[in-house]
């Protein structure tokens, strides 16, 4: 099993949005912002499901791959950290799914 991770992915991000490079997607997506790299979230998330209801298996893994990618882009230019993501989902395992959502609904 691989040793790459999403914090890991994150870190990459972060440093490639602060190379300035020209050639960097990343980089390129930072100077454009948010709602840039929102629009291709977007874009990837509607690949991700074309995928998986065509039964595209390889298509499904390099869109996600895409898909999580972006996430992370959009995360980072609105400063949120991947820490605190996990941190609440962590606080939803503490009870059932459709008791959460009902809770959001408020």
């Amino acid at each position: 099993m691989s040793q790459f991770d999403l914090s890991r992915l994150e870190a990459i991000i972060a440093e490639r949005a602060r190379s300035g490079d020209e050639n960097s997607w990343t980089a390129k997506l930072f100077s454009k912002g948010t709602s840039k790299a929102a629009q291709k979230l977007g874009e990837e998330a509607v690949e991700a499901v074309i995928a998986a209801v065509t039964h595209d298996r390889q298509g499904l893994i390099s869109e996600s791959a895409d898909l999580l990618y972006h996430w992370l882009v959009v995360l980072a230019l609105e400063g949120v950290s991947l820490e605190e993501v996990l941190a609440e989902l962590e606080t939803r395992t503490t009870r059932s799914g459709i008791e959460e959502k009902t809770s959001r609904k408020g």
